[in-house]
C-alpha cells in the first residue's frame, strides 16, 4: 500500500503546484494566526482554484470557535477539519459542520495514545510541543515513535512530528504508518516551503 502524504502550512503558489506536482494527498492550510504559516481564508481559496480536482483540501485549526470555521467554509471547500482540541470538542465541530475531523494528539509517553477515536475520523499523532512554542504543532519535534509497538490505532491515523526528507522513509517502516504529515520539515525557513524538499519528502516517504 502506497503512503499518503500530507503537505501541511501551504501559503503559496509555488507550495501547492510543488504539492501537487509530487503527488500529494492532501494539502493543509493553516487558519491559526499565531502560527508563520497561517493564510487568511479568501487567500487559501485562491490557492485551491489554482487546481481542479487534485489532493484533499484540509483545513487546520486550534480550538476554534464555531464562528471562524463557518467564515473559513464560506470561502473555501475543505474536505476535512484537523483541529487541536479537546475531545468533545471534535465531536461538536463534526456535527455541527458535517465535516470528517481529524483530531490530533501531543504525544510524549505511551499514556498518551488513545484507545479511541473520540468521535474523530483519524487522528494526527504528532509530538507533544515544547513548553516555550506557541503552537500545538509545526515545532520540527518528533516524539519516541517506538511507544507505538503494540498500539492498537482505533481509527485510521497519520503519523506527523518532526518528519524530514531524511527521516520519513525510517520513520514508516519503524510505525507501519500508512499516512505521514509534515510541515517544517519541508521548509527553506520559517513558514516558507522549498519546492525541492516537497518533492523529495514525498518521493521517500513512498520508497522511492
Amino acid at each position: 500500500m502506497s503512503v499518503r502524504v500530507k503537505i501541511c502550512g501551504i501559503n503559496d503558489p509555488a507550495a501547492l503546484d510543488a504539492a501537487v506536482e509530487a503527488g500529494a494527498d492532501w494539502v493543509g492550510f493553516v487558519f491559526y494566526p499565531p502560527s508563520p504559516r497561517h493564510v487568511a481564508a479568501k487567500a487559501a481559496a485562491a490557492l485551491s482554484a489554482r487546481v481542479s480536482g487534485g489532493p484533499g483540501r484540509i483545513g487546520l485549526f486550534v480550538d476554534p470557535p464555531d464562528g471562524l470555521v463557518e467564515s473559513v467554509l464560506r470561502a473555501i471547500m475543505l474536505d476535512a477539519l484537523q483541529v487541536y482540541a479537546g475531545r468533545g470538542r471534535v465531536a461538536e465541530l463534526r456535527a455541527r459542520f458535517g465535516r470528517p475531523v481529524w483530531h490530533a494528539l501531543g504525544i510524549e509517553t505511551e499514556a498518551d495514545l488513545p484507545a479511541t477515536a473520540g468521535g474523530a475520523d483519524r487522528l494526527v499523532l504528532d509530538a507533544m510541543p515544547p513548553v516555550e512554542a506557541t503552537r500545538p504543532g509545526g515545532n520540527a519535534v518528533r516524539f519516541d515513535w517506538s511507544l507505538l509497538r503494540g498500539w492498537r490505532a482505533p481509527s485510521p491515523w497519520t503519523l506527523a512530528g518532526g518528519l524530514t526528507p531524511e527521516n520519513v522513509g525510517m520513520a514508516v517502516a519503524a510505525t507501519g504508518a500508512t499516512a505521514v504529515d509534515v510541515s517544517s520539515g519541508v521548509e527553506r525557513r520559517l513558514g516558507v516551503k522549498d519546492p525541492a524538499l516537497i518533492r523529495a519528502f514525498v518521493a521517500a516517504a513512498r520508497g522511492k
